[in-house]
């Protein structure tokens, strides 16, 4: 019995913190194998914002006294939230997940996770655990959802955001703040942008396809540059945010030349509101939005979306969104990009 209590101690001087409980050392021993939880077949569950989402967590024999422990990682804390605990007859749900999350609970070894009306800040590193004395064992999945990254800078320039401003204005555009892997991939699909920005871990980076000299020298090879972590408060940057496509949205262009507050009660005069920046780049990505026009959004800039370049459409060789910046919200210059959502 004193031995067991000192391998238990052990274990806990053990542990790892909870930033690296996903990660395992290069050179170190495999963890033993699932005796009670059977591995998920599919360890990344794709899906939609607004639509529903299974995280399978299946037993394949139930122990004594034993709970099931369903968290979530938080990049940008690296902490792991509690977000449902069962017994297999009770539970009880944690934190801001608590009203849109079930267990599925088709048959008695299943403690299978259910989020409903899945949201950006859904996307993530989720564990399931089964707490049972020293036999304590998990399984990890990642939920993920197809998105789009974009830079974003407000209207009085570049380098104006600390880490909580980007944050706060990356969430007034139908984004949130990108994770170093979506930025990554957004990199490897070709966004090239010379500015650094805010993800959400709190570091600075910015993505290079063609070495150049604004951009680092033309001596640095392609990547994704980082400036590492940074003052929260006191540093400033532009900010990288990331959105995806909503279940039964859409956004559509209204000719007109129209200035910013009559921009904004044309798209009400139809039922839809002005469109913001990240619901714009969403259209253009999951919908192949494609016009030359330029069109106010909700931030005050003008943007228009372009999936065929052309010579006539701003010249440039790539699919983008295009910016004329933020002009004066007096002129009657553009049209306006409405969003209509479910």
């Amino acid at each position: 019995m004193h031995r067991l209590l000192l391998l238990g101690c052990l274990w806990l001087l053990a542990a790892p913190p909870a930033s690296s409980i996903f990660q395992r050392p290069t050179g170190t021993p495999a963890p033993p194998r699932l005796q009670y939880l059977l591995e998920p077949l599919h360890p990344t569950v794709h899906t939609q914002r607004g639509a529903t989402a299974t995280l399978p967590c299946v037993l394949r024999a139930l122990p004594r006294n034993y709970r099931v422990k369903w968290s979530k990682v938080e990049p940008a804390n690296y902490r792991e939230n509690i977000i449902i605990i069962t017994n297999g007859l009770y539970h009880k749900n944690y934190g801001p997940l608590s009203p849109r999350v079930s267990l599925r609970h088709s048959h008695r070894y299943d403690a299978s996770l259910t989020i409903t009306n899945v949201a950006l800040e859904d996307e993530g590193r989720y564990r399931c655990q089964l707490v049972n004395g020293l036999e304590d064992e998990s399984v990890s999945l990642t939920l993920h959802l197809e998105g789009v990254v974009f830079p974003y800078q407000p209207s009085n320039g570049r380098y104006k955001f600390n880490y909580h401003e980007a944050k706060r204005a990356c969430e007034q555009q139908d984004s949130r703040l990108a994770t170093y892997q979506q930025l990554y991939k957004a990199w490897t699909e070709g966004l090239d942008w010379c500015n650094a920005g805010w993800i959400l871990d709190g570091t600075v980076h910015y993505p290079i396809i063609n070495s150049r000299e604004p951009c680092g020298g033309r001596l640095l090879l392609p990547g994704v540059r980082t400036y590492g972590p940074r003052d929260k408060q006191k540093d400033r940057f532009d900010a990288f945010c990331f959105t995806s496509a909503l279940q039964g949205s859409q956004v559509y262009f209204i000719r007109g030349h129209l200035n910013f507050k009559e921009a904004g009660q044309a798209c009400r005069n139809h039922g839809a509101a002005i469109a913001k920046v990240g619901q714009l780049y969403s259209a253009w990505k999951f919908s192949q939005l494609d016009r030359c026009d330029g069109g106010w959004l909700a931030d005050g800039s003008v943007r228009y979306p372009i999936t065929t370049p052309r010579e006539r459409c701003g010249g440039l060789p790539d699919p983008g969104v295009r910016s004329f910046g933020f002009p004066s919200k007096e002129m009657r210059t553009y049209g306006t990009y409405c969003f209509v959502g479910k």
